[in-house]
């Protein structure tokens, strides 16, 4: 019996130092501020990952299964992955689906490819991800320009693209792709020649394709394709889109299908979207704010003329500027500001750490067929919050040119995916810049082993008894390691990530939110929990698969998915620990 008693002791011991623990390490949570990586310099390093891909990446996308789609279209005659190596014989003509693959999907774990079947020409399409992680892809070119595709990932790897038998209303080629709060639905808008946009799925089957007359007021007679293709789109804070089209933008309501509020031009000498590809993203919302302030940023494209000068070889150099413009403002006006260098079909991507990546493209011309030069291998990184003159950084290079037709994605580990470049229509070698197969991965400075002592690890997130989700505005639980205490000076921040479809330098639905944090402790072993709330609703983060990232002064951990939706349910894959418990029930 005094044994016993003995062990009570030392556990009513155990719990009021593991309470005291609880009150002194939740002092450095949610702080705002704090000082950000330095050291082992910020240009980051390159690894080559595959010789040849087989198909070039036009289009690219992760999926939450750890694996990233690759696709081209299927006019572009053979590509380099042969699907019958030995007995039927095959032909070299442009349309020859049973011989040739035209989609891939890669393991990022294995770093393997396996053939997929595309059946229809996807040639400049776009695609969004539904709220289970399904990818609805849609549009494109010939047999495929109003058709509608699906690929709903799977573990075992038999998973292949189907093919729905309802067509879009309007044909769609160059088109934009936006995930709306309304469960499972699509906003598309654009194409060649089509000024208009329709919702997949439709409210009913006889709905057809709303005009846009924006479309036409910002097209451009003088340059082929006006300028207007792959518009940019952003969902706002307040459910209303922003979309931005050759040098001007609106916000418009898709509800009342009305222009809201028409913005103030770009400044500068050149145009931003197809085929003066620049590329634009919307920066990431706090939840400091309540998720209000949206701010976008749009970079790149090629100059007044330059589309016209390319086509009897010419190139003119890009434009260099880069511009700001809070769209949630009264009054907003864009702040201006100036790369490292000219750039056009530049792509930009939103690094865990809410950095910005600007990698791919050239400095002269513009996109299309052999319409640009001088290849741009150096990565710029941009700091949103430094201060003008101090938020770009030059990066390392890479040795291989990415022009047309190429992509860039984040992975859950921190990596950039770099793959694709065919600036020709067919697959063509032993010239400037050929056809492209090779798959690289950019390595940020902060992913390397300089700031492992700082980085979080065995990340895993803990759901209610019997869900695998998370609903809006919810707490959930987040379990992590630390090798050592943060420093003082230093936040723990924590970042929901909703990946892109990347096509043309346009990373379509990208979105990073930073989460707030209700509490967190760490023990004396470096095991940390903290408690998290969910954004508030589906216009602030709409239902879908997230990668969530620690990041502990400026230094990120790898990602791992987590599903936010208006119910429960659903598929989230990728924890690196299963923990079943009720409401971050936490044992010391």
């Amino acid at each position: 019996m005094a044994a016993f008693h003995g062990q009570v002791s030392a556990t009513m011991r155990n719990l009021a130092t593991s309470l005291l623990l609880v009150f002194v390490l939740m002092e450095w949570c949610c702080t705002l501020g704090g000082a950000q990586a330095t050291g082992g310099g910020k240009g980051g390093k390159w690894e080559l990952l595959l010789n040849n891909s087989g198909v070039v990446a036009m289009h690219m996308t992760l999926t939450h299964r750890n694996t990233v789609l690759m696709f081209d279209q299927t006019s572009a005659g053979p590509s380099q992955y042969r699907l019958h190596p030995s007995g039927k014989q095959c032909t070299d003509g442009v349309y020859d689906p049973p011989c040739w693959a035209h989609s891939v999907e890669y393991d990022i774990t294995t770093n393997t490819i396996r053939p997929l079947v595309i059946d229809t020409d996807t040639w400049c399409s776009s695609g969004a991800f539904l709220g289970n992680g399904t990818l609805a892809q849609t549009g494109g070119f010939g047999n495929g320009t109003r058709k509608v595709r699906y690929f709903n990932p799977c573990s075992d790897r038999r998973c292949d693209w189907i093919e729905s038998e309802k067509l879009l209303a309007s044909n769609r080629w160059y088109a934009t792709n936006q995930i709306l709060p309304e469960k499972d639905r699509v906003f598309i808008v654009g194409g060649l020649e089509v000024f208009n946009y329709e919702f997949l799925p439709p409210t009913s089957e006889k709905e057809e394709a709303f005009e846009l007359p924006f479309l036409r007021q910002t097209y451009d007679p003088t340059v082929d394709n006006g300028n207007i293709l792959y518009p940019f789109v952003h969902l706002s804070s307040d459910g209303n889109l922003f979309i931005f089209a050759n040098r001007d933008s609106i916000l418009f309501d898709y509800h009342r299908h009305q222009i809201i509020k028409n913005f103030p031009r770009i400044p500068g000498n050149g145009s931003r979207n197809y085929p003066s590809t620049g590329s634009s993203v919307m920066l990431p919302l706090e939840h400091e704010d309540g998720f209000r302030k949206v701010e976008v940023m749009v970079c790149g494209g090629a100059i007044t003329g330059g589309s016209q000068a390319a086509k009897s070889g010419e190139f003119l150099d890009a434009l260099s500027s880069c511009g700001r413009l809070v769209i949630t403002d009264d009054n907003p006006e864009w702040a201006m500001e100036e790369m490292p260098g000219p750039r056009v079909m530049n792509d930009m991507l939103i690094l865990p750490t809410g950095h910005i990546l600007i990698i791919n493209g050239a400095m002269q011309g513009c996109a299309g067929w052999q319409m640009a030069t001088r290849a741009s291998y150096h990565p710029y990184l941009y700091e949103p919050k430094e201060s003008v003159g101090k938020r770009f950084s030059m990066l390392n290079s890479t040795g291989i040119a990415r022009m047309y037709h190429s992509s860039a994605i984040v992975l859950p580990d921190g990596r950039i995916l770099v793959a694709g470049s065919n600036p020709h229509q067919q697959y063509t070698f032993g010239v400037a810049y050929p056809t492209e197969l090779r798959v690289e991965a950019f390595n940020p400075y902060n992913m390397g082993r300089f700031f492992d002592d700082k980085r979080a690890w065995n990340l895993s997130i803990q759901y209610d008894n019997g869900t695998d989700g998370i609903r809006h505005g919810e707490e959930f639980c987040v379990w992590f390691e630390l090798e050592k205490e943060p420093e003082p000076a230093n936040v723990v921040e924590f970042y929901a990530y909703s990946p892109p479809f990347a096509t043309h330098s346009w990373s379509m639905n990208q979105r990073m939110l930073k989460l707030e944090c209700r509490s967190m402790v760490r023990d004396v072993g470096g095991r940390t929990h903290a408690i998290l709330k969910a954004p508030p609703s589906s216009i602030v983060a709409p239902s879908g698969c997230y990668l969530l990232t620690v990041v502990n002064g400026g230094v990120p951990s790898k990602s791992e998915w987590v599903r936010i939706s208006q119910e429960r349910g659903g598929l989230v894959i990728g924890s690196t620990w299963a923990f079943v418990f009720f409401r971050c029930v936490l044992f010391i």
